[in-house]
């Protein structure tokens, strides 16, 4: 029976598209409006599909492209195979699907939740909420529906059980992070060009618009509003949707990756192949299965999202919210436990960098979830404090809105540094807990337990801009005035959701990035990234500094898109008589055309930037260099999506204060004030922060790391799939019991010279090379079998080497264990290389 849980992942994300499904034509059921409100309904979905096909039109230029040089890449790379190209297009396909399914019931939800504004708040939020769980259980069913069906393709194709399982099931992992590569790719075009697009119309309707011509949002007389109200669905939906789908599956995998060293771990430890009831699968699978019972949680928690009085405000709105996110995170903790217990032995073995191998209990791991969900929760929190309606923050850049607009942007840009304070802090606790406690599967797992309920975190999300092009309908038809009103308290909600939302993309991003990186180390064999290498060094820098251009040309496609947008909008204004007085009808769809052709264009120098980059760095400097660089941009993108998310989200809330009123120097400021012009003026600069330049650097983050470990085993040396390219350039050498890393039997043939000659032929580095000479005495004899004595007796060698002014360095530590009784000895030896090597072959014999 246990067996079988495999299939269990794939049960569960068909139940959630099957209530995906059931939702949808639920929402398509709800009555649409009158004739005008469906005329203008129509013209936003138009223009968001045809953005959309334009976008998928190049996309699948590019998906074609990438597979022809992964197909070449696995015809060359042992550890590869030609069946990665199909998970890399399937991965590709499936992101692609979830965005244009939820951008599709988005653009119809819209219009269905102004008709039941006229007369409900309750059945409104109704409406708008369904919507957005369409997305969410889109992107949730179909990123574990692929990657379930592919790992189970993969496992039945390579790990035979005729060979080594962990180098089967290591071929499997490789060609399955084609699906995950697939996935981000469309998900960082997707996400640059749909926030270039929607900023683009944003900006221009808003500075010609509000500040020009003194008209409200979403004015019909505006040319530029279909095309602000299209990009609230291909930035917000689309893009949130194909982000979050990336980063679902890559924490998937790389929990998956890193759970197939915990069963090496455990084979070494043990002296025997790792078995348990799953098939001695059950570390590598049970990411799987808390993403698969993560759905079902979340559609169990869609059922408490709900209000019954008609007259509710934004806090009972977000209070139903929040508490249907509680229900299902609470039943993914309690999931979590029985799986954990159920799943993993009593006692894991574990290897932690410079630590060795650690016995750690299995409730650890649960801890680590814990602490993953703790993480999810926290980082909503500290960024709905920074950019909420009411809150200190935006409290503050309100007031500084009153003396113009540089004090406004001043203080903007002071919230938005101010932010990654408490969000670094807890994300560095939250990393170094979940190490401490289960090493980097704890940190992956954690990643795991926070992207589990990511179905209902989307859902509340994509709400958001259904709300708000719900009001956009609203104004737009010249409904009465409490139908605004209605949407308004649904929108002002949606504001906030954004920002948390965006907030939970960055924390998912940067664990889900170091889950990768711990994938990618242990994948290239390399102990770790030493900064004292000056190639290393000057990789970090160059990676720090990759999120900060590409935020620059973010922000410059934005700048020169809405100088069109507006040269646009003030021509309609001069040129086509009676919009002003309501007579004359603008052209929307050139403002369409304008974004979508300046999205589609400068999309591609930022992702090409994205992908090639670390293939260069890698290719050019080598495997430790290119950790160096994944290292800088991780740090350096963390910081810079924080700073840029919450920044914009004050600056657009702090606007959107003046539409109640605020208190500013003992008077009532309201919209059309000079403060209110300068708090548009602010919200304009912060838009591309949190829809464009902010956003994209999650995918940044994380398709870093997924394309390092893509190229990974062309790189790296550690993992031995078929033989002789790990033989004698294994580090660091574990001598544990009768189990070797290194292939000592084929060593122990080898004279020192035949030894040297083939680290030449496979590559080895200097450090690797050294490594590979430890095993042999001054003389050239082979020593390493000396510490095989029984299998009562097992002993680990640490060798770490660095020259320093001409002189090596030596520090070598040995752990014996005899008869269950572990001692550790060090030393440390300086000297020529020469003098240095015969005391090292001395103590080890000693």
């Amino acid at each position: 029976m246990e067996k079988m849980i495999v299939y269990v992942p794939i049960l569960l994300a068909v139940l959630g598209l099957a209530f995906m499904g059931i939702k949808a034509m639920w929402v398509k059921s709800q009555d649409a409006g009158d004739e005008k409100m469906q005329g203008i309904s129509k013209s936003i979905q138009e223009g968001a599909l045809a953005f959309l096909k334009a976008e998928y039109r190049i996309l699948g230029i590019f998906v074609v492209i990438a597979s022809i040089a992964l197909f070449t890449v696995s015809r060359f790379v042992e550890t590869s195979h030609w069946i990665i190209v199909v998970a890399f297009v399937f991965g590709a396909f499936f992101s692609a699907l979830a965005g244009n399914i939820g951008m599709r019931i988005a653009t119809q939800a819209n219009v269905r939740t102004t008709q039941a504004a006229k007369t409900s708040l309750p059945q409104a939020l109704k409406v708008s909420f369904s919507g957005g769980t369409v997305m969410g259980l889109g992107v949730a069913g179909l990123a574990v529906l692929g990657l379930s069906i592919f790992f189970i393709l993969f496992t039945n194709m390579f790990v035979t059980g005729a060979g080594n399982f962990y180098d089967e099931m290591t071929i499997a992992l490789e060609c399955l992070a084609g699906f995950s590569l697939g996935a981000e790719s469309i998900a960082l075009f997707a996400r640059v060009g749909g926030g270039i697009y929607t900023k683009a119309a944003d900006v221009g309707a808003d500075l010609v618009g509000k500040v020009e011509a003194g008209i409200p949002e979403d004015d019909p007389r505006n040319p530029a509003t279909i095309a602000d109200n299209v990009g609230d669905n291909v930035g917000d939906v689309a893009g949130m949707g194909a982000d979050l789908f990336g980063s679902y599956v890559a924490t998937v995998l790389a929990s998956m990756v890193l759970g197939n060293y915990i069963i090496k771990d455990m084979t070494e430890a043990g002296g025997a192949q790792f078995t348990d009831a799953f098939n001695g699968m059950g570390p590598i699978l049970l990411p799987l299965v808390i993403a698969g019972t993560g759905i079902l949680s979340s559609i169990i928690g869609t059922f408490f999202v709900k209000i019954s009085n008609n007259d509710a405000k934004e806090a009972q709105v977000q209070s139903a919210l929040n508490l249907g996110n509680y229900i299902a995170l609470g039943l993914t903790v309690v999931a979590c436990w029985f799986l954990i217990d159920l799943m993993l032995p009593e006692t894991i073995n574990m290897k932690f960098f410079g630590d060795g191998v650690k016995a750690i209990p299995s409730r650890h791991i649960f801890y680590a979830t814990l602490v993953g969900l703790a993480v999810g929760w926290l980082i909503s929190a500290f960024t709905e404090y920074y950019t909420a309606l009411g809150k200190k923050p935006v409290l503050n850049i309100v007031q500084n809105s009153s003396t113009g607009a540089a004090t406004n942007i001043i203080a903007g840009l002071a919230t938005g540094m101010k932010s990654t304070f408490s969000s670094v802090i807890l994300f560095a606790v939250a990393i170094w807990g979940s190490y401490e406690l289960a090493g980097f599967y704890g940190v992956a797992i954690a990643a795991s337990a926070m992207m589990a309920t990511t179905a209902m975190q989307l859902a509340i999300d994509a709400f958001g801009p259904i709300a708000d092009n719900a009001g956009g309908v609203a104004e737009m038809s010249e409904l009465p005035k409490e139908v605004r009103q209605r949407t308004d308290v649904l929108d002002s909600v949606g504001n906030t959701t954004a920002a948390v939302g965006k907030g939970f993309a960055i924390a998912s991003a940067a664990l889900t990035a170091l889950a990768l990186f711990a994938a990618y180390v242990t994948f290239t064999g390399i102990d770790g990234i030493n900064i004292f290498k000056a190639d290393v060094l000057a990789a970090l820098f160059i990676g720090g500094m990759i999120p900060v251009i590409f935020s620059a040309l973010a922000m410059q496609s934005v700048g020169k898109a809405a100088m069109d947008m507006v040269n646009e909008v003030r021509r309609q204004f001069r040129e086509i008589p009676g919009i002003m007085e309501g007579t004359g009808k603008p052209e929307y769809g050139k403002c369409v055309d304008i974004s979508t052709q300046a999205a589609l264009r400068e999309m591609m120098l930022p992702g090409a930037i994205t992908i090639i980059t670390p293939i260069i760095v890698g290719a050019l400097m080598g495997a430790e260099a290119l950790g160096g660089y994944m290292a800088g941009v991780c740090v350096s993108g963390v910081l810079w999506a924080i700073f840029q998310n919450n920044a914009g989200g004050a600056w657009d809330n702090a606007k959107k204060s003046f539409e109640a009123g605020v208190m500013i120097n003992g008077e009532m400021t309201y919209k059309g004030s000079d403060a209110h012009k300068a708090a548009v003026t602010g919200d304009t600069v912060g838009d591309p922060f949190k829809d464009t330049s902010g956003p994209s650097m999650n995918i940044l983050i994380k398709l870093t790391c997924l394309v390092g470990l893509v190229i990974a085993p062309i790189l790296g040396s550690g993992h031995g799939s078929h033989g002789e390219k790990s033989a004698c350039c294994a580090k660091p050498e574990m001598h544990a019991g009768h189990h070797m890393k290194c292939d000592m039997t084929k060593m122990a043939t080898m004279t020192k010279e035949e030894c040297a000659k083939m680290c030449d032929e496979m590559g080895c580095s200097e450090e690797e090379r050294a490594m590979c000479m430890a095993h042999y005495d001054a003389n050239g004899k082979f020593i390493g079998g000396k510490a095989m004595m029984s299998k009562e007796v097992s002993k680990q060698v640490l060798i770490q080497k660095e020259e320093i002014n001409g002189k090596m360095k030596a520090t070598v530590k040995i752990t014996s264990e005899i008869n269950g009784k572990a001692t550790t000895e060090e030393k440390v030896f300086e000297g020529t290389e020469a003098e240095v090597q015969a005391k090292i072959d001395e103590f080890r014999n000693k």
